[in-house]
């Protein structure tokens, strides 16, 4: 794993407090116009899929390259209950959750993060592409929070 992905996943929910800059509680749990998932349920979904994640990572490490479904918050059923969280219950459980998947990753081998886990659409990937997509997908819900938040 590259130091730029170690560093990103210690430090890219630092920038919650400039994504959801002062938006009250109700605020943050509104859904727009659209339907769309609130700035709060953008960030549920982050806290699930790090489950997620920690899930795939003890997959890889323990069978010979595993097929890992996309996630689908609509087949998962345990979103509803990330989903009923209040905003911060959410940022709470997910700065808990974060640490759990960093000393995880902190403790992989070079060897480890060379597993490969076969994704359904992209094919294999190795366990430290797994960590860029997730970190990529997390922006995106970061980025989709903050839209929600300022207006957007």
């Amino acid at each position: 794993m590259s130091s730029s992905t170690l560093s990103r996943l210690k430090t890219q929910l630092d920038s919650l407090p400039e994504v959801l800059g002062s938006a009250s509680p109700d605020a943050l749990c509104e859904r727009p116009a659209s339907g769309k998932w609130s700035a709060a349920e953008n960030l549920a979904h982050l806290d699930r899929h790090q489950e997620i994640m920690l899930e795939r990572i003890r997959k890889i490490l323990s069978e010979d390259a595993p097929r890992l479904d996309r996630y689908n918050a609509d087949e998962d059923t345990d979103w509803p209950r990330y989903a009923a969280l209040t905003p911060s219950q959410v940022l709470e459980q997910l700065r808990t959750n974060r640490q759990q998947l960093i000393a995880t990753v902190e403790k992989l081998s070079p060897e480890q993060m060379a597993r490969v886990g076969l994704h359904t659409r992209m094919g294999p990937m190795p366990l430290s592409t797994w960590l860029e997509f997730f970190l990529v997908h997390e922006g995106h819900h970061l980025y989709m929070a903050f839209l929600r938040v300022h207006g957007a």
